[in-house]
């Protein structure tokens, strides 16, 4: 691609590492420190020194630059500038082509795998508790992440090349072939083989919906909101899946109208954007959280019928569901529960080896394991 050593190329250091131009460097910066503290919480010159002082508060430090990231929402979006990328920030189809990883992300799981050195704010001596903050940031940052994949179509639909590949789903193409009877996809088919121009109404269960060699969406960001939203406000969830429909029909053909597309995607991110306070207020305890479990089990043909990608996602919540329902009180069968959740993420380590059915089989299989 012709660039420089990740070390120095900006394109690079814009996400992995602190890059600010010179003027703003103390002198003890130093790039190779890579992804540092005001990289999530933004310029600290103001408030690093007070913000460990006796009596000094939280909101002091945001209203002197801090990101506030105790809010899910605000923690998603600040992760998903690099994760799903910005205007300034991105990955698009040839530097993924060029060796960089495919973005995935899911917000609970990656800030599990964090070394924690934070307090959640319900974790606090004066806050009030949350013990379910967990599947509450979980469910707020599946709203974000959606929002900030539909403005990145926006983007691209504006841009040079549309269609970007990095929209779509990498493994449609890049998998290893094999013989029509031993491929799941061909099992799967593709009928209905709409036509794009006067198709409406919404795509069957099983995820079709387009013509032989289109390359498809990734609807990763979707499928397991779809599942939350419909438990927290199944009215929205109905118009929201409705918008996702229809913009797979365009985005999954050859020659899509990209005004259209862009009127689509920007009505469709709002109304993402619009479901974070229900998802952030909505009261979250054992008995929900086990629904939300049974509601993407229950739904595996489609979330697993989509790619590698939605089934991956769909491992994630599980674990992170799981942890959180089973904190309260382990129930019966937990071992053989926490190796079903297992098994799901040994089917998606192989994006070539992935099979939609078998692993369908397997989430329906967890489903009925669960209380």
């Amino acid at each position: 691609m012709g660039l420089k050593q990740p070390d120095s190329e900006p394109r690079c250091l814009a996400c992995h590492a602190l890059d600010v131009p010179e003027a703003q460097r103390a002198r003890t910066f130093d790039a190779t420190d890579g992804v540092s503290c005001e990289s999530c919480h933004g310029p600290a010159s103001n408030w690093l020194g007070k913000h460990t002082e006796k009596g000094w508060s939280y909101e002091k430090s945001v209203a002197l630059g801090m990101k506030d990231l105790r809010d899910p929402a605000n923690r998603a979006e600040n992760c998903l500038e690099c994760h799903v990328g910005t205007k300034e920030k991105n990955v698009d189809h040839e530097l993924i082509a060029a060796g960089h990883p495919d973005l995935v992300f899911e917000l609970a799981s990656f800030t599990a795998a964090m070394p924690k050195h934070w307090v959640e704010v319900g974790d606090k001596p004066n806050g009030t508790p949350d013990p379910w903050f967990e599947v509450r940031e979980l469910a707020v940052s599946q709203a974000v992440e959606l929002s900030a994949q539909l403005n990145r179509v926006v983007r691209n639909a504006q841009g040079p090349i549309w269609p970007e590949y990095a929209d779509l789903d990498c493994f449609a193409c890049h998998h290893s072939l094999t013989t029509a009877e031993n491929s799941w996809i061909q099992q799967r088919g593709y009928s209905p083989n709409p036509d794009v121009a006067t198709f409406s109404g919404p795509l069957p269960a099983y995820g079709t919906g387009r013509h032989p060699g289109h390359p498809p969406w990734n609807l990763s960001r979707f499928v397991v909101l779809r599942e939350v939203a419909k438990d927290v406000d199944a009215g929205s969830a109905g118009q929201l899946e409705a918008n996702i429909d229809h913009l797979y029909e365009l985005i999954s053909s050859l020659n899509p109208d990209k005004a259209q597309v862009t009127g689509l995607a920007t009505s469709t991110a709002t109304m993402a954007t619009n479901m974070v306070p229900a998802l952030k207020s909505a009261p979250y305890d054992q008995a929900r959280t086990l629904r939300i479990m049974k509601e993407v089990a229950n739904n595996a043909d489609y979330i697993t019928r989509q790619g590698e990608r939605s089934a991956e996602q769909s491992a994630m919540t599980m674990r992170v569901l799981y942890t959180a329902y089973s904190a309260k009180g382990k129930p019966a069968g937990d071992a053989r529960i926490q190796e079903g959740i297992d098994a799901l993420f040994r089917n998606v380590e192989n994006p070539s080896a992935y099979n939609a059915f078998k692993y369908a089989e397997l989430l329906k299989a967890l489903g009925g394991m669960l209380p």
